[in-house]
């Protein structure tokens, strides 16, 4: 298993975020990864509500098994039990499941999580969690995934990139998150985020491997760009993280 100072430096250089999920109409999930990590996407999480949690640990197997050949993290959505049982890479957590602190005891040592966050308070709760390794936000736009947010704007975007930098290699890492695509990507980058979580622009694309690689070269040339993000990316090549 991928050690802990392992998969800090793959979070902190890692763009490209994709929630999907088990894709059980098609019938295609072992494809579609393979295709979404081919095509740029660092960290993929499985979310589909209400799944039988046998059929969402062979989900998240599946996914496992094309994220290797790649080098990318799956994540686990909600549940610490389910993540513990996967010996899961990363657990996502919303506002209402519970603190990260007792999430960690059933995880292994090595698992990274995040936080979702909807405004700035949360986002400074976020930052000052010691147990929690980066955070979203969002929903930047609107988005059917999250119906019933209202969505947060470029504001909290610019919240986030003022009090986390992401050029900063001391700021916990954050991605923006709703309604992002290929699209809109230009403002959000332009508000300060240099990583994103995305749907539908991957998962309702033709060619997902497409699809994902026009985000993924989008998010590589903001960093390029970006004489900041130059340092950073070195320095994150060798983080170690804090010890747990």
């Amino acid at each position: 298993m991928t050690a802990l100072m392992g998969l800090q430096a793959r979070l902190r250089l890692a763009r490209l975020y994709l929630c999907t999920d088990a894709r059980t109409e098609r019938g295609d999930l072992a494809e579609f990864c393979e295709a979404a990590f081919a095509g740029g996407v660092d960290i993929l999480q499985i979310r589909q509500k209400e799944m039988d949690p046998a059929e969402e640990l062979d989900a998240l197997e599946i996914a496992r098994r094309a994220a290797e050949r790649h080098q990318a993290l799956i994540c686990v959505n909600d549940s610490p039990r389910l993540a513990g049982r996967f010996a899961a890479d990363v657990l996502h957590l919303g506002q209402t499941d519970g603190s990260s602190r007792e999430a960690r005891r059933q995880l292994p040592r090595w698992a990274l999580i995040g936080r979702s966050t909807h405004e700035p308070k949360q986002a400074d709760r976020a930052i000052e969690d010691g147990d929690a390794d980066y955070f979203c936000v969002g929903p930047v736009y609107a988005t059917p995934t999250k119906p019933d947010y209202r969505p947060a704007g470029l504001d909290l975007v610019q919240y986030a990139a003022e009090v986390a930098p992401p050029s900063d290699i001391a700021a916990k890492p954050w991605f923006a998150i709703g309604g992002i695509d290929l699209g809109n990507l230009d403002q959000v980058l332009a508000a300060g985020a240099r990583r994103v979580c995305v749907v539908r622009a991957i998962t309702q694309a033709d060619d997902p491997e497409a699809g994902a690689r026009e985000l993924s070269d989008r998010l590589r040339e903001a960093w390029r760009s970006d004489p900041a993000m130059k340092p950073y990316a070195l320095a994150a090549a060798g983080f170690t993280g804090p010890a747990r």
